[in-house]
């Protein structure tokens, strides 16, 4: 080529070969250069010549074949009375296209873009990109981004030479899943982009931290840079420190409350319903009326999140219980008689049970009017520039889980919803090992449907108001797939299992499923980034992060062979389990 600037500059010994056939998204190659074939490995990237001599297709290597078939040798013996027949190979790669790039576009030189504009031709050149070419053409990738849109995530495995690059807009905007087995690296990953995003002046991301384990990013004296809250556990109830939340029932729309209360085979489920729902509408316009906002009185509904005391609603159900009705004789059996009973037994259950005490044993502040507005200032804003809050459920009963998470996802989303456009910051929401609390539909419970609800209602709708998701699990084929088709953005890690693999593959164009194939032979610490933030699908080395989450896998073998178990610390875990907090006796 004669143009010194091109990124792609190919000499004969890079030629592989020639176009044999094309589809729609695979070309196959004939190939001519056998010394090539021998370096060229799944994933490579191949050039072959466009329309324009400026013009070339991008293709990924999928798949590398030689077969061997008997012809006629080249040189046929002049006396021979037989024809000798020689094994000759024949050599065939098959690739997937992905992308087209151009020396000149106009104005702009050495572009890259998705998607094909033309097809190959047959017998068009095909060249290998390696060596200076591939480094040329990793810089590229990336680094039409804007300094304030680019998010670096590691190198390229392909060239560690050149940074992977992707679109920080792009990435948060349209969903994304980080997912991997035990052990791949994902809470490092999430370390990582955690870091990367705290760079930047208001970031605005909330870590939903199963297992406690991102506690360090928030410890000041590792070099911390987040804000770390905990919902209440039965050892916070009596004296709540400030990085403690409370979700107090009332939060609750009707359905999260009934999907906890209500049993739907109980033949007087829809009388139980019915009362309940009358009675917290009469009370939340009590409490309207006592605090004077008659705007609000005129158009609240049964959901709206106003405060009112659950002593009142108990007070009530049991008058219903318990009143006759007046018939012309005398007393008679009253409408709603008896008809409660057990819809009463299962509140009264859940307003002792003490792990149920972040929703129904609220400090009296929270039962407060005002109370809302400070609470989601604290989670949504910034924290004096601490605007990635990490919240530790680690303390949260499993049974439970469903109802915190969608309850706290629910209410944020609603608070974005109705914000003025103009006024809002986008927000994601990080879920930590979703597979916990986000099942496929057809495995959920009632509880859990209700919180399946609330993330698939952000994950179909939440782009258009700034509310994102950022999905992070080690079992994809247990995350509800209406949540996991909605992300546009995946960093698969390590994945093992068939299943999982089978998950990300059905995710991917089939021009791209061949690339999954590699998910079970990533290193610790290797990802395939695809989607909509990078331009290229490409296998990643990911940076380290800087502050480190507490999830460092222990060594099995050598702790045996050094550390004898501490009794007194057994001790105190058991004493810790009874009283469920682990603050006992700090």
């Amino acid at each position: 080529m004669t143009n010194t600037h091109a990124a792609l500059q190919f000499v004969e010994t890079d030629l592989l070969g020639r176009v044999a056939s094309v589809d729609t998204s695979r070309v196959s190659v004939d190939v001519s250069n056998s010394v090539l074939l021998t370096r060229i490995g799944i994933g490579n990237l191949i050039a072959i010549k466009g329309s324009t001599e400026r013009e070339f297709l991008i293709a990924i290597t999928e798949r590398v074949t030689r077969s061997l078939s008997d012809d006629l040798p080249d040189d046929l013996p002049l006396d021979a009375s037989e024809l000798p027949l020689v094994a000759v190979p024949t050599d065939t790669v098959r690739g997937a296209l992905i992308g087209t790039f151009r020396t000149v576009d106009g104005a702009k030189t050495n572009t890259f873009k998705r998607g094909a504009d033309s097809f190959p031709q047959i017998d068009r050149e095909c060249y290998v990109i390696e060596g200076l070419n591939l480094q040329r053409f990793m810089g590229i990738l990336g680094a039409d981004y804007p300094e304030n849109e680019r998010l670096k995530l590691g190198v390229f495995v392909a060239d560690r030479t050149a940074d992977a690059i992707a679109s920080g807009d792009k990435f948060f905007q349209r969903h994304a899943a980080i997912l991997g087995s035990t052990g791949s690296g994902k809470s490092y990953a999430v370390a990582l982009i955690l870091e990367r995003a705290a760079q930047l002046k208001y970031p605005n991301i909330l870590v939903f931290d199963m297992h406690g384990e991102y506690a360090p990013l928030a410890d000041k004296a590792k070099g911390g840079y987040a804000t770390r809250l905990r919902i209440a556990g039965p050892g916070d109830l009596a004296a709540p420190k400030d990085d403690v939340l409370f979700l107090p029932y009332w939060l609750l729309n009707r359905d999260e409350m009934l999907s906890m209360i209500l049993d739907r085979s109980d033949q007087n489920a829809p009388n139980q319903a019915s009362r309940f729902t009358s009675h917290v509408r009469a009370l939340k316009q009590k409490t309207l009326e006592v605090e004077k906002k008659n705007d609000v009185a005129d158009t609240f509904t049964v959901d709206s999140p106003i405060p009112y005391e659950i002593s009142d609603l108990l007070e009530l159900l049991n008058t219903d219980n318990t009143t006759k009705g007046i018939g012309k004789t005398g007393p008679v059996k009253g409408e709603w008689e008896d008809k409660l009973t057990r819809f009463i037994s299962r509140m009264e259950a859940k307003l002792e049970d003490r792990r149920y005490g972040f929703m129904f044993a609220p400090p009296a502040a929270a039962k407060s009017y005002s109370w809302l507005a400070g609470q989601i200032a604290k989670l949504l804003g910034t924290n004096d520039g601490k605007g990635i809050k990490i919240i530790d459920f680690s303390e949260v009963p499993s049974d439970v889980l469903p109802v915190v998470t969608g309850t706290l996802a629910r209410l944020l989303y609603d608070v974005q919803f109705w914000m003025a456009a103009e006024k809002r910051t986008p927000v994601t929401l990080l879920c930590d090992e979703a597979h916990l609390y986000l099942p496929v539909r057809d495995d959920a419970d009632a509880v859990q449907r209700q919180a399946l609800g609330a993330f698939e209602r952000i994950a179909k709708e939440g782009r258009k108001y700034g509310f994102s998701l950022l999905v992070v699990s080690q079992r994809p084929s247990d995350v509800s797939r209406t949540i996991l088709s909605q992300c546009n953005n995946f960093l698969a890690l390590r994945l093992t299992n068939d299943t999982d693999q089978g998950v990300i593959k059905r995710l991917m164009p089939d021009s791209l499923a061949g690339l999954t194939s590699v998910l079970p032979l990533l290193d610790t610490g290797e990802a395939l980034l695809l989607g909509d933030a990078v331009l290229l699908p490409s296998r990643i080395k990911l940076d380290l992060p800087s502050v480190v989450p507490d999830s460092a896998t222990r060594d099995f073998w050598k702790d045996w062979g050094s550390q004898a178990p501490d009794v007194a610390a057994l001790e105190r875990a058991v004493e810790s389990l009874r009283s469920q907090t682990r603050n006992l006796g700090v």
